[in-house]
C-alpha cells in the first residue's frame, strides 16, 4: 500500500512537473512565434487585390490592368448557397470553433497516420485567411503555429461574417479568378447572385487545387469536384436529396468570360495606365482604382471608324502589294489543313483583316483556309481592286482575273463585308485623330493608329512631323496682331531669293497657280504659299516665331527662318489640336486633359481633375496685343497698286497712309506680353480672379473671331462662288458653324486637316511611319483604267476622315450662332482692292474689321478707259 502511495504521489507530481512545464514550453513557444506577427485588426480595412479600371466619361469599360481579376463583394451580397456550399467543403464547424479546430486537426492526424499522408491540414477558414494575407505558403511547423495564432486573434477580432466576406473576397478560383465574384463572371458570365445550387458547388470546389480542378481544362475532374460537394452539402443538411440529385444531374456549363470591352480605345487606356502608375506605381494594378477619362464612347467609336476606313480607302487607292508570304509553289506539295492553321495560328487579325492561305485559284475565282478553319470563296468582285502596286506614285492596270491576283500556296489577308469576303491587306500608311473640348480642354476621343495591335506607337502624342500649311493661320493672326487685316491685298505671284554663295529659294504653290493680287483671307482659303511667305516678311521672322509660342507650340520645335511660312515647324497632333483650340474658344490656351477623375473601387473620389478653362463670358477688353504701336514691315510687301514684277526692291512697298494698315489703340493688360511677343503666363495667372481658374488669354477675342471667321470661308468660300477654299469638301456637313484648315508639306509626306464645329476642335494627321514616303498620287475611280491620278494631300487624305468623325458626333447638336465680340465691325470693301466700296455693287463684300483697323479709302472704280474717285473726280488711264 505504501508502495501504491509513493508511486500515484511521484506520478501526480510528475503529470503536475509535465504540466507545468507544457505551460512553459507552450507559452514559450507561443512568445517565439508571435514575435514579428502582423495586427490582425489591419484586415477591417484590408484592400484587396483588385484590377484597375479604365472608363469613358459615360461610364463605359475601356480596359482593366492588373493580373488579379477581382469583383470584391459584401457579405449580404454572397448569396446564401455559395456560403453554405463553401462551408460544406472547407469547414463544416466554422461557426463553432474559435479559430482553430481541434476536432479537425484530430481527423487530419487520424487520416495522416493511416494513408502516411499529410493530404489534409485541418486548416478551418479563419487559417486559409490567415494564411494568404499574413504569411508564406511554405510547410513547416513554424508556419503552422503562426497560422493558428493569428487565426484565433481573428476570431477576437472579427465577426465570422466578416471572416467568411474576406476568405470568399480573397481565394483563387483558378483562370486569373480571385474571389467569388470573379469566379461567377469568369466561368459563368454572371453575378454571384444569380449563382444555382449547381454552380455554387462547382465554385466551392475549386479552391482546394484550383489547376486541378479548372472545369475549362479538367472537365471530367471538375464535374466529379462538384459533386462530391453537393454530397457533402447533402450530409450536411444544406440541401435536400430531390435538391441534391438535380444538382448532380445537371451539366457543367462553363465557359471563360473576361471584363467586357464596351468599346476600342487602346491608345487612350495606354495613356491611363501610364498616368497611373507615374501618380500610384505598382499599386495602380492591384488597389482597384476606377479611372475615368474625358471621352465618351460614340466620339472614340466614330474616330476610330473614320480612321481605320479613310487608311483602307488610301491602301486600296494605291494598289495590292502581294502576298504576305508564300508558303508553297505551284508543282509542290500542298499543306494540309493541320499545316495551314499551324502558320495561320502565329497572326492576329486586325481591324478585322484576318489572315488566309489560298488553297485553290482559277480565273473566276480563288478558295482560301482562314484562321478559323473555314474555307471562304473569293469572286472577281472581290479582287477589282487589286491593281498591282508599283510605287507610292504609280498603280498597274486593272486585274482581269482572280488568278493573277493571288495564287495557291500564298497567305493572304481577307476582310469580310456583309455576306461576302474580299481580298484585304495590313494598310503601310497610319494616322492620328485628337478631338478635344476647346471650352476646357477635355480629350473627347483619340486614336494613336490604325491598330494597337500592329504599333504600340501614339502618333497623337508621339508623332513629331512636319505642320505644312496647318500653319498658316497662326501666322496669319501674328500678322492682324501686327495691323494688317483679312482685307489687306498681297501679291500672289511667284517669289525668287538668291543668296550669295547658296541656292536660289523659289517658294511655290500647290498647285503652282498664281492669281496676283489678292486679300489676305483668300489667300489663307486657298493656302497660297507666297502670300505666307510675304506676310512672314512683313512681321518679321523673329516675331513669328515667338507668336507662335502663345499657342502652346514648344519652342525648340520652331524653325525660325522663312521656310516656317511653308509649315515647316513640326508638331505633334495633339500640340496642333491645342494650338487650334485658342482660335476656337476666343483666344484662351487651354491644357488638353484625359483623366477626369479616380475612385477607389469602395467607391470615393481621390483625384478630380480642375481644368482651366476658356472664360467665355468675360469682359473682352481682356486682350492681348503686342504691346506697342508697330505695325508690320511695310518695306517687305508689295503694292498691288505698282507692277507685278516683284524683285525690284522700289516697287516691293506698301505705305501705312494708304489706309490699310493703321496702328491699334493702347489695349489693356499689355503689360502681360513680353518684349519679344511672347505671353508672360506667370503674370497672367497673379490677374486671374478667384472662382474658376482661367486659361491664360494669349491673343484677342478679335483676333480669334477674325481667323475663326477666315477658316469657315475655307469651307465656304465667297458668297457668289468665285473663288473656294481648300477645305470645300466639307461642305458635306451642310453646316455654317464649322471651319478648319487643310495642311500638306513638301512631296505631301504629311497631311493635316484641323478644324472646329461647336465646342469640339478635331485635328487629322495621315502619314508613313518612315519619314522619307510620300503619300503619292492615285487614281481617284480605282475601277477606271482612264482616271487621272491625283496627288494625296490634306484635302483629298486628311479631310474625309475629319468630316465623317465631325458628320457623326454633331448630327443632333443644333448649330452655333457665332457671338461677335463688340469691338468688331462688318465694313463694305471693294474685292478687288480690300479699300472701301464706293457704293453697293457687284463688286462690294462685307468684312470684318477690329475697331480702328478698318479701311479708310475708298476704291477708285473705272468707267471704260476713265477712272473716277469717290469725289468724282475723272482721269484717264492711257
Amino acid at each position: 500500500m505504501k508502495y501504491f502511495l509513493g508511486l500515484l504521489k511521484f506520478l501526480l507530481i510528475f503529470t503536475i512537473i509535465g504540466i507545468l512545464a507544457g505551460m512553459i514550453i507552450g507559452y514559450a513557444g507561443y512568445v517565439y512565434f508571435s514575435k514579428d506577427l502582423p495586427d490582425v485588426t489591419r484586415l477591417k480595412d484590408v484592400r484587396l487585390q483588385t484590377p484597375m479600371q479604365v472608363l469613358s466619361s459615360d461610364g463605359e469599360l475601356i480596359a482593366t490592368f492588373g493580373e488579379h481579376r477581382r469583383l470584391p463583394l459584401k457579405y449580404e451580397d454572397i448569396p446564401p448557397v455559395v456560403l453554405n456550399a463553401v462551408i460544406a467543403t472547407e469547414d463544416s464547424r466554422f461557426y463553432e470553433h474559435f479559430g482553430v479546430d481541434p476536432v479537425g486537426i484530430l481527423r487530419a492526424l487520424y487520416i495522416a497516420v493511416k494513408t502516411h499522408n499529410f493530404s489534409q491540414g485541418g486548416s478551418t477558414i479563419t487559417q486559409q485567411v490567415a494564411k494568404n494575407f499574413f504569411l508564406t505558403p511554405e510547410r513547416s511547423i513554424g508556419r503552422k503555429i503562426r497560422e493558428m495564432i493569428l487565426a484565433i486573434r481573428m476570431e477576437k477580432e472579427l465577426s465570422k461574417e466578416e471572416i467568411i466576406a474576406l476568405y470568399l473576397n480573397m481565394i483563387n478560383f483558378g483562370s486569373r479568378a480571385y474571389g467569388i465574384g470573379s469566379a461567377a463572371y469568369t466561368f459563368y458570365g454572371k453575378e454571384a447572385k444569380d449563382l444555382t445550387l449547381s454552380e455554387a458547388a462547382l465554385l466551392a470546389g475549386l479552391p482546394n487545387a484550383p489547376s486541378a480542378y479548372n472545369p475549362i481544362y479538367h472537365p471530367n475532374k471538375a464535374l466529379h469536384r462538384r459533386n462530391w460537394v453537393l454530397h457533402r452539402m447533402l450530409n450536411q443538411e444544406f440541401i435536400t436529396q430531390a435538391e441534391y440529385e438535380q444538382a448532380v444531374s445537371e451539366p457543367l456549363n462553363v465557359g471563360y468570360f473576361v471584363p467586357k470591352i464596351s468599346f476600342s480605345a487602346p491608345y487612350v487606356a495606354e495613356m491611363a495606365r501610364q498616368f497611373m502608375y507615374d501618380k500610384f506605381g505598382d499599386s495602380a494594378y492591384t488597389d482597384g482604382y476606377k479611372v475615368y477619362t474625358t471621352i465618351t464612347k460614340a466620339n472614340q467609336e466614330a474616330a476610330n471608324h473614320a480612321m481605320n476606313e479613310n487608311i483602307i480607302n488610301y491602301d486600296i487607292r494605291h494598289g495590292y502589294r502581294g502576298p504576305e508570304k508564300t508558303l508553297w509553289n505551284s508543282g509542290e506539295k500542298a499543306w494540309n489543313d493541320d499545316e495551314i492553321q499551324k502558320a495561320l495560328s502565329s497572326y492576329s487579325c486586325y481591324q478585322e483583316i484576318c489572315p488566309a492561305v489560298v488553297i485553290e485559284a482559277n480565273p473566276e475565282f480563288a478558295k482560301a483556309k482562314i484562321n478559323n478553319g473555314t474555307t471562304i470563296t473569293l469572286d472577281r468582285n472581290s479582287i477589282k481592286w487589286a491593281r498591282a502596286f508599283i510605287n507610292d506614285n504609280q498603280q498597274g492596270p486593272l486585274p482581269t482575273s482572280v488568278s493573277a491576283v493571288v495564287k495557291t500556296g500564298q497567305q493572304i489577308w481577307v476582310k469580310q463585308q456583309n455576306e461576302s469576303w474580299m481580298l484585304s491587306q495590313i494598310p503601310a500608311i497610319n494616322g492620328a485623330v485628337v478631338s478635344i473640348n476647346p471650352e476646357n480642354g477635355e480629350i473627347k476621343a483619340l486614336t494613336g493608329g490604325f491598330d494597337y495591335g500592329l504599333s504600340k506607337f501614339n502618333r497623337a502624342t508621339q508623332a513629331i512631323r512636319q505642320i505644312g500649311s496647318t500653319i498658316k493661320p497662326f501666322i496669319y493672326s501674328a500678322a492682324l496682331d501686327k495691323g494688317l487685316t483679312l482685307a489687306t491685298v498681297l501679291n500672289d505671284a511667284p517669289i525668287m531669293r538668291s543668296n550669295a554663295g547658296s541656292e536660289a529659294w523659289r517658294p511655290k504653290n500647290s498647285p503652282p497657280n498664281y492669281a496676283g493680287p489678292l486679300r489676305l483671307r483668300i489667300g489663307l482659303n486657298m493656302s497660297k504659299n507666297v502670300m505666307m511667305v510675304r506676310t512672314i516678311r512683313a512681321i518679321g521672322v523673329d516675331y513669328a516665331a515667338n507668336y507662335l509660342e502663345r499657342f502652346g507650340f514648344p519652342h525648340d520645335n520652331i524653325s525660325r527662318n522663312e521656310s516656317l511660312a511653308l509649315g515647316s515647324a513640326s508638331f505633334t497632333p495633339l500640340q496642333v489640336a491645342r494650338a487650334y483650340s485658342v482660335i476656337a474658344n476666343g483666344g484662351y490656351l487651354i491644357t488638353p486633359y484625359l483623366i477626369d477623375r479616380i475612385e477607389y473601387s469602395e467607391g470615393g473620389v481621390i483625384y478630380q481633375h480642375q481644368p482651366e478653362i476658356a472664360c467665355t463670358d468675360c469682359v473682352t477688353e481682356s486682350s492681348y496685343s503686342n504691346g506697342n504701336a508697330d505695325t508690320a514691315n511695310l518695306d517687305n510687301v508689295e503694292n498691288v497698286a505698282q507692277s507685278s514684277e516683284l524683285d525690284e526692291p522700289e516697287q516691293d512697298k506698301l505705305r501705312a497712309d494708304d489706309g490699310i494698315l493703321l496702328p491699334k489703340s493702347d489695349i489693356p493688360f499689355k503689360q502681360l506680353i513680353n518684349p519679344d511677343g511672347t505671353v508672360n503666363i506667370d503674370k497672367t495667372k497673379q490677374l486671374q480672379s478667384q472662382g474658376p481658374t482661367y486659361a491664360p488669354h494669349v491673343i484677342s477675342s478679335e483676333n480669334a473671331f477674325l481667323i475663326r471667321d477666315a477658316l469657315k470661308s475655307t469651307i465656304w468660300g465667297d458668297r457668289d462662288n468665285q473663288w473656294r477654299g481648300t477645305a470645300w469638301r466639307s461642305r458635306s456637313l451642310g453646316r455654317h458653324d464649322i471651319g478648319g484648315k487643310t495642311g500638306t508639306t513638301n512631296l505631301s509626306k504629311d497631311v493635316w486637316f484641323a478644324g472646329y464645329g461647336p465646342n469640339l476642335l478635331t485635328t487629322v494627321w495621315l502619314g508613313f511611319d518612315d519619314h522619307r514616303r510620300e503619300l503619292g498620287k492615285a487614281r481617284r475611280d480605282i475601277f477606271n483604267d482612264k482616271s487621272a491620278s491625283v496627288s494625296e494631300g490634306g484635302a483629298i487624305s486628311a479631310g474625309p476622315i475629319w468630316n465623317d468623325y465631325m458628320k457623326v458626333v454633331l448630327k443632333n447638336v443644333p448649330e452655333k450662332k457665332e457671338i461677335i465680340p463688340p469691338s468688331i465691325i462688318s465694313v463694305l470693301i471693294d474685292k478687288k482692292t480690300g479699300l472701301l466700296a464706293p457704293q453697293p455693287n457687284s463688286n462690294a463684300i462685307p468684312e470684318y474689321f477690329i475697331k480702328g483697323t478698318e479701311p479708310t479709302k475708298y476704291a477708285t472704280k473705272e468707267v471704260g478707259t476713265k477712272v473716277t474717285d469717290a469725289q468724282g473726280v475723272t482721269s484717264e488711264l492711257f
